[in-house]
């Protein structure tokens, strides 16, 4: 397909394609840094540094709390199944759409909010982790007392 240089127009007026949008913004699609980036939402974090930051601290949240949802929450002994489910269900919904606007997030190639994302997985991980080994210890360290005062009697 042979195109002349004057054969393709590029008006920015409203009427043109893109329902109308004025495609001033250049969209990256390999990771760059700096904090020009629009992140989630139209003209967010609008070229500021101070927003940039907010928005960072954001995915850094979401991606935490991603992480912390991924352990599912205890049901209790006795407690209707449907309610059970319906629970599990709403907390792994939740968590699905804020991997999803963490992905997202991430679709800005920007690097600072990749390293960000990254981060905040591996904290929330580190946290659910560490409870869980906290948990573990302290179950074992009781049954090992229970089993002491149990060998003395």
């Amino acid at each position: 397909m042979n195109m002349t240089h004057g054969s393709m127009s590029t008006s920015n007026s409203s009427s043109s394609g893109y329902g109308g949008m004025n495609m001033k913004m250049m969209m990256h699609m390999s990771f760059y840094w700096g904090k020009d980036a629009i992140i989630l939402f139209s003209n967010w974090p609008e070229q500021r540094l101070s927003m940039y930051v907010l928005a960072l601290f954001f995915v850094f949240i979401l991606a935490l709390a991603v992480e912390i949802l991924s352990v599912s929450p205890n049901i209790k002994n006795g407690m209707n199944p449907l309610v059970g489910g319906a629970v599990q269900a709403a907390v792994y919904g939740l968590k699905m759409a804020l991997a999803y606007m963490v992905m997202l997030s991430l679709m800005s190639f920007n690097v600072g909010v990749f390293i960000v994302a990254v981060i905040g997985h591996a904290f929330g991980f580190f946290l659910v982790k560490s409870r869980a080994l906290a948990t573990a210890n302290k179950a074992a360290a009781a049954s090992s007392s229970a089993a002491s005062v149990a060998a003395k009697v």
